[in-house]
């Protein structure tokens, strides 16, 4: 043990030790700087030094910013980030189940779903909103045809929170959500499902108790992906999410408009979420993972 405390550290240790350093830094220096400015007092500005340390602009936030409803973009993003975290887990769980068969055009299958990796994002966007008004002019033409003039007054857009924005980030989560269940099931040992079936276990059964909490922590995870990447996402959303606003689009406009330390208030707010949401997929991972081991 001497010996190894005494040996000396290699050339190029420093220098890969210094990179490193200013690699963490720079991923992490502005999010702390955000989160030290938004405790400043009621003097505070945008920028250092720091005047002050007290919750005013959380208070300030608390009371809205201008026009915006950030309460609703706020319960908005929850709600889509919810459901695109439920879509994302059940449809990935699926389609990780199908995969371990051999399928008939299943690698064209998989190149169409990870397609959208490659796409700009702002292209995907813009894709999903054309298809979408597209549908609206052929539903507004169909009920003109057939005489629904009542129909026709009320009907407005097609595009929405729960249609073309969900459409727009799934074509982003479940890209994700498919590769990490590809991975689970390679190295998923099939003599857990033979045993339980040799029991009299029926597919349904074997799936449900012996399957999925063996899987268990990998679907905590991809629900964790499904949200978060849900709930920070802008270019995906911009021309896919009709006449409301998530709360990244609320809190992208306001940078142009918000002059006080509230816009570095509501990001520590959104970050605390985020962390949140990690810590709670992390602990029910973890949870999960001793249950499978003592199960096996």
């Amino acid at each position: 043990m001497s010996q190894r405390i005494g040996e000396q550290r290699s050339a190029g240790f420093w220098p890969l030790a210094l990179v490193f350093a200013l690699f963490v830094v720079f991923l992490y220096g502005p999010m702390i700087t955000i989160f030290v400015l938004s405790f400043q007092g009621p003097e505070g500005g945008l920028t250092f030094p720091l005047r002050g340390v007290s919750l005013h602009w959380f208070r300030k936030l608390a009371e809205g910013l201008g026009t915006v409803d950030i309460g609703a973009a706020f319960g908005r993003s929850l709600m889509l980030g919810a459901v695109v975290m439920g879509f994302t887990v059940v449809l990935s769980v699926l389609a990780g189940l199908a995969f371990r068969k051999r399928l008939k055009g299943g690698n064209a299958l998989f190149f169409v779903t990870v397609a959208s990796l490659i796409m700009p994002s702002i292209i995907v966007s813009l894709g999903i909103g054309l298809q979408f008004r597209l549908l609206d002019t052929g539903l507004k033409g169909a009920l003109g045809a057939i005489g629904a003039d009542g129909l026709l007054e009320n009907y407005g857009t097609a595009l929405g929170l729960l249609t073309s924005a969900l459409g727009a980030h799934l074509t982003w989560t479940l890209p994700f959500g498919l590769l990490i269940m590809f991975a689970v099931f390679n190295r998923f040992n099939p003599a857990y499902e033979e045993a339980a079936r040799d029991l009299g276990a029926t597919p349904w059964q074997s799936f449900l108790h012996v399957v999925l909490p063996l899987i268990g922590p990998s679907v905590v995870g991809i629900g964790m992906f499904g949200f978060t990447l849900s709930w920070d996402e802008i270019a995906r959303t911009s021309q896919a999410i009709g006449d409301v606003n998530t709360l990244p689009l609320e809190l992208q406009a306001l940078t142009s408009t918000v002059t006080t330390p509230s816009i570095y208030a509501l990001g520590t707010v959104t970050t605390v979420v985020s962390f949140a949401v990690m810590a709670i997929a992390l602990g029910s991972a973890a949870l999960l993972g001793r249950r499978s081991t003592r199960r096996r």
